[in-house]
């Protein structure tokens, strides 16, 4: 199998430094309306901001893969005085929370690092410098067509549970009426 350089992006957290201003949320969900920039709804944002205001806390975590299970971890990790749950840490979009699905279709969202841009607008938004975007090449393994036919599997099976195959077939035919 070849092997691909590819870019590593990745955002790093000073959750200390985090005053739960939410504009990342704001610039996420503003990126990613359909129309591009047309609105602002938090519940489409890749990034939200986990709070408990009487201990002070305010958490930024990042939409990661979905796990079609609940896992089993419930720690406490206390960080600079401040106790923190083992979910606030999760980035995974689970059945056990809807906190990074698509309103409309209930699809996992996950952070695609705003595609096209030159850094992330939670980033470049982020009006405390709580969020640091990096980038590093690395060589890995070209993706095989398995992976690929795993991803969209994941992808139909989540709309026809939700739609039903009906709806999801008739979607399609109208799509491919289209072309």
């Amino acid at each position: 199998m070849a092997k691909v350089k590819k870019i590593i992006k990745n955002i790093k957290v000073d959750a200390d430094s985090c005053n739960g201003c939410r504009a990342c949320e704001v610039a996420c969900s503003f990126f990613h309306s359909v129309p591009k920039y047309s609105s602002v709804n938090p519940a489409r944002s890749r990034i939200r901001v986990l709070t408990h205001r009487l201990k002070d806390i305010w958490l930024p975590v990042f939409a990661g893969e979905y796990t079609p299970t609940e896992c089993a971890g419930r720690d406490i990790y206390t960080i600079d005085g401040k106790e923190y749950d083992e979910c606030g840490f999760c980035r995974a979009a689970c059945p056990s929370r809807d906190l990074f699905k698509e309103p409309d279709s209930g699809l996992p969202l996950k952070c695609d690092m705003c595609e096209g841009e030159d850094e992330p607008l939670c980033v470049k938004w982020c009006l405390a410098d709580v969020l640091v975007y990096e980038e590093r090449e690395v060589w890995v393994e070209e993706e095989t067509e398995g992976e690929k036919q795993q991803e969209l599997d994941i992808g139909l099976e989540s709309l026809a549970d939700r739609f039903g195959l009906d709806q999801l077939r008739d979607a399609m035919a109208r799509m491919d009426a289209k072309e």
